[in-house]
Parts: structure tokens; sequence; C-alpha cells
């Protein structure tokens, strides 16, 4: 790989969330203290809502990682379940015991027990719940329920709910309308600026170990921003296509041709396109072919 070629100790554009690479831009900063002072407040629930690949994920386990320990966490990354299962999914989280038949009734008053003790302990325990947009009604009606158990003091369980713009949608709803009214803090995930894009990746390339001079020029940036409308995820996915179509041409910087093409390649929506350098292999492999054919006959 071309980590070597440009002096990095790792890639610097993967798309799996690592909190190392966390970039505090005006967006994900103002989020990420939305969701510190919410927590500390003890409300309910709060929503963070984003299109796809603008860092949810993310910004949920820097949250997580920066908060003290009179907090306990509990992260459920798919939501898509019935009530029960979720119930469930909480409990293992919180390493309640409970028999493998319990209903959901049982279940419920396990947690409640942990809840209690925890909070005896002087803990406040944290649920959060990617991709919220996709929890079925009826789950997230049992999660309302769930935030009414509380002390005379305070709420034994906060609920964050991580989602995209659909999630609003849901919320809407006339059934589900009381746990909407619950929701006291909120904050709109959205893409980086043209400015916060140039330093988003000057900040992952210094994190992955670069040390060197502008690695991706002016241009490269601009058409970087230009084609992923600055969404971090398609950034890192341009960023490191162009990175190794610069590598295969032995440069050591990234230029406006290596980003557009690496666009072309992933942003085609009509057709599958296949890698420069994949069409070339393709097309001296048909001219052997051809000329083989020709020789034999």
């Amino acid at each position: 790989m071309y980590t070597a070629h440009f002096g990095l100790r790792e890639l610097p554009f993967g798309i799996t969330p690592d909190t190392s690479f966390f970039f505090g831009s005006p967006h994900s900063q103002e989020a990420l203290n939305t969701l510190l002072v919410a927590a500390r407040t003890g409300e309910g629930f709060i929503k963070i809502t984003g299109e796809v690949g603008t860092g949810k994920t993310l910004l949920c386990r820097k949250f997580m990682a920066t908060l003290g320990s009179e907090f306990v966490t509990a992260y459920i990354p798919n939501p898509y379940l019935e009530p029960r299962t979720l119930m469930l999914a909480l409990a293992d989280e919180l390493e309640v015991a409970y028999d493998k038949d319990a209903d959901q009734h049982q279940v419920l008053k396990a947690i409640t027990h942990r809840l209690l003790q925890l909070a005896g302990d002087d803990k406040r325990v944290l649920l959060c719940l990617d991709e919220a947009q996709a929890m079925p009604v009826e789950t997230l009606e049992a999660l309302r329920l769930l935030t009414n158990l509380e002390t005379e003091k305070r709420k034994l369980l906060q609920i964050v709910l991580f989602g995209q713009p659909e999630l609003n949608r849901k919320l809407e709803l006339q059934s589900i309308r009381q746990l909407a009214q619950r929701i006291t803090f909120h904050y709109h995930l959205g893409p980086l600026s043209r400015d916060d894009l140039d330093y988003y990746v000057a900040h992952r390339l210094r994190v992955a170990g670069y040390d060197g001079a502008r690695l991706f020029s002016r241009g490269a940036v601009a058409r970087l921003y230009a084609a992923s409308g600055g969404v971090p995820r398609l950034v890192n996915i341009l960023a490191h296509k162009s990175m190794m179509l610069s590598y295969g041409q032995g440069r050591q910087q990234v230029a406006r041709a290596h980003v557009s093409a690496a666009a072309r390649d992933t942003l085609a929506t009509s057709r599958r396109r296949v890698w420069p350098w994949a069409a070339l292999a393709a097309g001296l492999v048909a001219a052997a072919a051809g000329a083989a054919w020709a020789l034999s006959h």
C-alpha cells in the first residue's frame, strides 16, 4: 500500500469510525458540546441527526469516550429490533442477569433493579442508539417507557438517538408524540465547509504520521470538495483512491486529475466504471488475446 511511499504510519482515510481521527469542525464540535451538556443535565432524550456519511457513528464513539467515569454507557448499533429484543440488548450491555425465557416485563424489572443499583453508586446511565431511524414505532414507544424510570432527583436512564433525517419524520407520527415532546436537546450534523475540508484532510494526514509539505494540491482539495459535497465518508473514499492513483504513478503529491479520476470511478450512477489502470489492463489483455487469435488463424 502507499503508506511507506508517503511516509505514513497508517492509512489516513479509512471509513471505519476511529476516534483518534476525530476532527473538531464547527459542526462536529458543536454537536459534541451539545451531547456533553445534555448528558450532564440529566435529560431523558437527546437527538442527533445527519445525512448518510456525515460522521454520526464517529461522533457517538467520541462522545462515549469523552464521558467521565461517573457515566455507564450502553451502545446498540442496530436498533431495528422488537421491544423485547431491544430490552434484552440493553440488559446485556448493562450486564443484567435474566432467564433466557424471561418475558418483557421480567426483563424490564431486572433492568430497573440494575439502574437503581447504579444510581445508588452515583452513576449515570446513558444508552446510545445508532441508526435510530430504522427503529420500529412500537420500539420507540418502549424506549419512552424506559425513560419513565426515575428517582426523586433524576432520570435513571438517558437515551441518545443518532439517525438520518428520516428519524425526524418518524417522530412526527401522532402515535409517538409523547416521545418527541421529551427530546430537549437536538442537533443536526451538516457536511464540512470548503475551508473545513482542507483542514480535515490535513488533520487526518497528520494523525496518520505525515509531516511533509502539502500532500493534496489546492486544486485537488477544490475538486475533492466539489465531488464530495463535504460529506466526510465520501471525502475519505475519494482521498484514499486519489492517493492510490498518485502512488501508482510514482508522484509525491495528489493532483486535481487524481481526484477527478477517483470521483469518476466512485460517483458513477448510470453504469459501473472501472479504475483507469484496470481499464488499461483490460485493454492490454484484449489486445493480446486478439493478437493470439490472429496468429492462430
